[in-house]
C-alpha cells in the first residue's frame, strides 16, 4: 500500500477537499507566549468531518497547543481558525476534550463522574443518568459504574474519562495525549476500544501522541509536527482499511510508514 505524503501549506491539497465536509480549518495559525515563545508558527490544515487525525511530534512542538487552540481554551496570536465556517473565540458546545489524566473526583463514583457535563449544563435528567450508564457500558466498564476512583484501574479510569467526554454529546473529540501515562499494553487495548467508539459515534477526532506507530494506527491522517518553534511540516496519507486490529502493526506496509514519518520527523 502507498502512502502519501503533502507538504503544508499546499494549495493542491486544499483544492482537492470537498468545502462541504471541511470542519476545522486553520490559515495559519500562530500562537506566541509571553510575545517571546513561538509554541506554534503558521499552521495550514484542514479536518473532514468524521475523521481521525493524529498530531504528532517531540515535546514542546505545538500539538497541545494547537489542540487548546481548536478547544477555544487560548486565543491565536495570529491566523485564522474556524469551526463549522466560524471563526474560534471561545470554547464551544460542540467540541470535548480529554487530557493525559482522568482527572475523576475522588468521592463521585464512576457514574457520577460521567454525568458531570450534565449536571454543569442544568438540571439532571432520567435520559441523563440512563446515558451515563450507557456510556460506561459502551466504553467497557459495565459493571464498574458504582466504583470509586481509587477502586479502578489507570486503564479503567481513564475509560470513565472517556464516558464523560462522550457524555457532553460533543462532535468534536480532542484528545490529548489521553494514553499517554499507562503501560503499553493497557494503550494497546484502549487504542482499541477508542477506534471501536469513534467509529460508533461518528465523531471528527483530533489525538495528540508521541508515538508514531500509535498516531498511525489510529488516523486516517497524521500531522507531522516539528520542534520549537512548532510548525506543520507534513499531512501524511494513512491507507490501511478500517475496521483495524494490531496485527496491522506487524505488516511491512504500516513499519514502511512509520519510518517515512520518522524521516520527516528527523529531516526537521
Amino acid at each position: 500500500m502507498a502512502s502519501a505524503v503533502h507538504a503544508v501549506p499546499s494549495a493542491e491539497r486544499v483544492h482537492a477537499i470537498d468545502p462541504r465536509s471541511v470542519v476545522i480549518e486553520g490559515d495559519r495559525v500562530t500562537k506566541i507566549f509571553a510575545e517571546t515563545v513561538v509554541a506554534l508558527e503558521g499552521a495550514t490544515f484542514t479536518v473532514e468531518k468524521g475523521s481521525f487525525v493524529s498530531l504528532v511530534g517531540p515535546s514542546g512542538c505545538g500539538k497541545s497547543t494547537l489542540l487548546r487552540l481548536v478547544a477555544g481554551l487560548i486565543p491565536m496570536s495570529s491566523g485564522r481558525l474556524t469551526v463549522h465556517g466560524e471563526q474560534v473565540t471561545a470554547p464551544r458546545k460542540d467540541i470535548g476534550m480529554m487530557f493525559q489524566k482522568a482527572t475523576l473526583l475522588d468521592w463521585r463514583t464512576a457514574a457520577e463522574n460521567v454525568l458531570l457535563p450534565s449536571e454543569i449544563g442544568g438540571r439532571v435528567t432520567d435520559a441523563d443518568r440512563q446515558k451515563a450508564l450507557d456510556l460506561l457500558d459502551l466504553v467497557g466498564l459495565k459493571g464498574f459504574e458504582f466504583a470509586f476512583p481509587r477502586q479502578l484501574s489507570g486503564g479503567m479510569q481513564q475509560r470513565v474519562a472517556l464516558a464523560r467526554l462522550l457524555q457532553t454529546g460533543a462532535d468534536i473529540l480532542l484528545l490529548d495525549e489521553p494514553f499517554g501515562a499507562l503501560d503499553e499494553f493497557t494503550r494497546e487495548r484502549l487504542n482499541l476500544e477508542l477506534l471501536r467508539i469513534v467509529a460508533e459515534v461518528r465523531s471528527t477526532t483530533l489525538f495528540v501522541t508521541h508515538n508514531i506507530a500509535e498516531a498511525i494506527f489510529l488516523a486516517d491522517q497524521v500531522l507531522v509536527m516539528t520542534p520549537r518553534p512548532g510548525r506543520l511540516a507534513a499531512v501524511v496519507d494513512v491507507p490501511f482499511a478500517r475496521p483495524r486490529e494490531i496485527e496491522l502493526q506487524l505488516t511491512p506496509e504500516f513499519n514502511a510508514l512509520v519510518s517515512e514519518v520518522r524521516g520527516i520527523l528527523g529531516g526537521h
